[in-house]
């Protein structure tokens, strides 16, 4: 898949964050090889580049010039994950009351 600007072996994801995600997916006996761990950031890399590239898509043809989050939710029922979407809009949610929860105490500390 083409990245607008950018040379493929240029975008990646930082491996320590996608280390510890992996190691708290699965049991604490399973062990993962470097090539498993780089193959699993890479897949992660693509997922997010065909989900970001159909989102595009669908702002285009609404004609609106911001991807919102309901065009992600959109691009995963189109490309064949729409069951995956009532966990994504909890973790959404749930991004959005701890981002509040976190302004919130800024605010009270500034103010």
């Amino acid at each position: 898949m083409e990245i607008v600007g950018k040379a493929k072996e240029d975008v990646s994801l930082p491996k320590a964050t996608m280390t510890k995600i992996i190691k708290e997916m699965l049991p604490a006996h399973v062990r993962v090889t470097r090539d498993a761990q780089d193959l699993l950031v890479e897949c992660c890399v693509e997922f997010i580049n065909l989900i970001s590239s159909e989102s595009n898509d669908i702002c285009y043809k609404e004609e609106k010039r911001t991807i919102a989050p309901e065009h992600v939710l959109e691009s995963l029922k189109i490309l064949g994950f729409g069951s995956y979407i009532r966990e994504v809009k909890a973790a959404y949610e749930q991004h959005r009351i701890e981002n509040w929860s976190l302004l919130s105490k800024l605010w009270k500390c500034m103010g």
